[in-house]
């Protein structure tokens, strides 16, 4: 058995999951289990619907245009998805009604997206002869807790799944991204969390292979917006693949990694357009030799925060209470470097940091500075090589890039280091010229 998860952009329009519903056909001797995203762009469509909805000027109709399009496409009836279009119209219009749009009801509304889109593309399968049943992951037995925008699964998932996918005869086509809690309230794991769901699906049934279907050749020695030559990588490990998660390449979703790691199943990425491409598999190890850098990751959005304060000189607890605060205002930290009496923390939360920096400011002296960004080089060799370090910082000051932070994680396969948003670009470049584009880049 294989888990096939098909990505919003292999979904984009009729001729894409024509092209998405051959490869299930081509795969059926392998038993697949399908996972799907949303149509490309209707998660974030669905986010500015309800948002609209709150403000009373929500415009359904193009919503409505863009699956009556894919519908059209596949020769499917216009009227196939209506009971979900009506449902998500009678929940933006409540949402209007009370003026208040909470976790819990952003979650009911961004479910409409796999929930459709499970629906077409098992319809899809039928109408070229292959059997196809699409199922809400809750009805499999997808458990989570209440963390609305970020649900975790709960361990009594694993057994509810293998039982419920035992049973089905058809192909099983499961909404990814979402699942409910053990109050019935709909929940989502996070943005690109259909991931996560064929992981979780993976693992429960002792899958093979979890397969990510994208648009890309795999994961790439950087981002090819940035850098034309990036190359795919024919394997990473999961603690390489882990860390580039983290650092912002997408195309594999952090979490991910968890059940994977856990059941040891390999994970494929690789590209609807080209499913001749090998692409990229994710294993327990990566194996020996290669080059000490895999690939080069890099986010944008990130912030800044420096707390400077005489009494952490000597003292104890100080970093427990630094932490705390930040723990209750839910930011997640990213990068720490800390001198005698300073600590500098970066982080990408992406909401209004006032409310934590008032409460620092009760203790200690803080700054904060937006428009940051992670440039993060990644690879099972850096640890044993002598020379990365020094090779990375004097690309850098050739290329005029200026570092503010630098970070290498304890597993020593990460060399992170915080520049200014500008530049992202020519410190991307330069690294990856010398580390890829070079026969021998000194390492």
């Amino acid at each position: 058995m294989i888990v096939m998860k098909f990505g919003g952009t292999s979904l984009a329009d009729a001729s894409r999951i024509r092209e998405a519903a051959a490869l299930v056909e081509k795969h059926l001797p392998e038993r697949p289990v399908v996972v799907v995203s949303a149509h490309a762009g209707v998660t974030n469509r669905l986010i500015e619907l309800a948002r609209e909805a709150l403000r009373r000027r929500t415009r359904f109709d193009g919503i409505r245009a863009r699956h009556a399009e894919i519908l059209s496409g596949l020769a499917l009836p216009g009227d196939f998805v209506d009971d979900l279009l009506e449902e998500l119209e009678s929940l933006l219009t409540g949402i209007t009604l009370v003026r208040e749009l909470t976790p819990r009801s952003l979650d009911y509304v961004l479910s409409f997206g796999e929930r459709i889109s499970a629906r077409i593309f098992a319809a899809a399968l039928r109408s070229g002869g292959v059997g196809a049943r699409a199922i809400p992951a809750w009805d499999l037995g997808l458990v989570t807790d209440s963390a609305f925008g970020e649900a975790h699964p709960l361990e009594e998932s694993y057994p509810r799944i293998r039982r419920s996918l035992a049973r089905v005869r058809d192909v099983p086509v499961i909404t990814g991204f979402i699942a409910k809690d053990r109050e019935g309230n709909i929940t989502t794991l996070g943005r690109s969390g259909s991931d996560y769901t064929a992981a979780l699906v993976g693992a429960a049934v002792g899958a093979e292979e979890v397969q990510i279907w994208t648009d890309v050749p795999g994961v790439m020695t950087a981002d090819p917006r940035i850098v034309p030559e990036a190359r795919s990588l024919s394997r990473l490990s999961f603690r390489e693949a882990g860390e580039l998660a983290y650092y912002g390449a997408r195309v594999i979703h952090p979490s991910t990694m968890i059940p994977a790691v856990r059941s040891g199943i390999p994970i494929r990425v690789l590209n609807t357009a080209a499913p001749g491409h090998p692409g990229t598999v994710i294993l327990a190890e990566r194996g020996a030799g290669g080059p000490s850098v895999s690939s080069i990751a890099h986010k944008r959005g990130v912030t800044l925060i420096n707390v400077v304060s005489t009494r952490m000189l000597l003292q104890h607890g100080f970093m427990a209470k630094l932490f705390d605060v930040f723990a209750r205002h839910e930011v997640v930290v990213d990068m720490i470097s800390t001198s005698e009496i300073s600590v500098s923390i970066t982080t990408d939360v992406g909401r209004d940091l006032t409310p934590l920096r008032r409460e620092l400011s009760t203790f200690a002296e803080v700054s904060v500075e937006g428009g940051k960004a992670i440039v993060c080089l990644v690879g099972e060799g850096i640890r044993a090589s002598k020379d990365t370090e020094t090779l990375v910082f004097r690309t850098l000051e050739e290329a005029g890039v200026r570092t503010r932070m630098i970070s290498m994680g304890a597993t020593r396969i990460n060399l992170s280091f915080l520049v200014d948003e500008a530049d992202v670009e020519p410190a991307v470049r330069a690294l990856h010229r010398v580390f890829f584009e070079r026969e021998d880049p000194g390492t």
